[in-house]
């Protein structure tokens, strides 16, 4: 999936996902943002505390919509880009009682998605000058998949397939349930026309020449170790996609992709991340004269 395949569900998604925030978050109604007059104007900046990769541009302006729909928004870093600690992210200008009911959620979605993409071209850079490509997994937060999907986007990285219904990964219990490798793939033939790809997870190398022989053309190395994986390169012969995952840990990510493989799949991009630091502030004046 590209990134702009994945776009065009950017902001249906976004919707949906920001009416489940502010509903968990406003409910009934902001109690304290009423102390402030409706009518009274205020301009507000994000700013990044840390060195990060911006990702959640979408979410927050889907935020203003449904929050803030007058607010005016001009923003100085765009998504996929770097910020360095106090950097502006955006400038926002509308009414003050919106602005801060609309903050923490706005927050709440760019340090998540920020560290997402933040890690991820980590580890995209860890691997430049091999044939491998980062990946990420199906281990994210229930609800957001298409939000971190995307920010992987945004760090460099590639989608593996969003869900159960796009794409045919046999696994282990797939392959013992349906009594064995090869006939759980030639069952999986039957249903190609409905999955963008057929991909067979093996744990030795024994399993790996029956997938080349059963006419495998992906194959998903599941926690083989590094001398397993070299002489899975070569039992291959280019002749098909290998992958790497399970346990694949930053400090081991260049030697892995130096064995010669085509992707590894990091379930730690999304699930072991450190959320980047943002904050909103309100200011006296805009600090550019034209709002976006």
């Amino acid at each position: 999936m590209t990134l702009a395949n994945l776009q065009l569900s950017i902001e249906a998604q976004a919707a949906e996902d920001v009416r489940r925030a502010l509903q968990e978050d406003v409910g009934s109604g902001d109690l304290t943002a009423q102390l402030i007059p409706l009518a009274q104007e205020a301009i507000a900046t994000i700013i990044c505390r840390d060195e990060a990769v911006l990702c959640g541009q979408p979410w927050v302006k889907e935020v203003l919509k449904q929050v803030a729909p007058s607010a005016r928004a001009q923003w100085f870093v765009q998504d996929g880009q770097a910020c360095s600690p106090g950097e502006r992210v955006v400038e926002i200008q509308g009414s003050a009682r919106e602005l801060l009911t609309a903050e923490r959620t706005c927050l709440n979605f760019l340090q998540t998605l920020s560290a997402v993409a933040t890690k991820t071209q980590k580890f995209v850079k860890a691997v430049e000058g091999t044939s491998a490509s980062i990946l990420d997994t199906r281990k994210t937060i229930p609800g957001l998949r298409v939000a971190e999907k995307y920010a992987v986007r945004c760090g460099g990285g590639k989608n593996h397939r969003m869900g159960l219904f796009d794409a045919i990964l046999i696994k282990e219990n797939h392959i013992a349930a349906a009594g064995g490798l090869t006939p759980a793939f030639r069952a999986a033939q039957g249903l190609a026309s409905q999955a963008s790809f057929i991909q067979v997870e093996v744990e030795t190398l024994t399993q790996l020449q029956e997938a080349l022989d059963a006419g495998v053309q992906m194959v998903l190395l599941d926690n083989m170790s590094l001398d397993q994986i070299r002489q899975a390169v070569a039992l291959s012969q280019g002749r098909i996609s290998l992958e790497i995952s399970g346990g694949v840990r930053f400090e081991r990510i260049r030697e892995l992709a130096e064995t010669g493989v085509d992707r590894i799949s990091v379930g730690g991009l999304i699930k072991d991340i450190q959320a980047v630091d943002f904050s909103m502030r309100f200011i006296d004046q805009p600090l550019e004269k034209h709002m976006l």
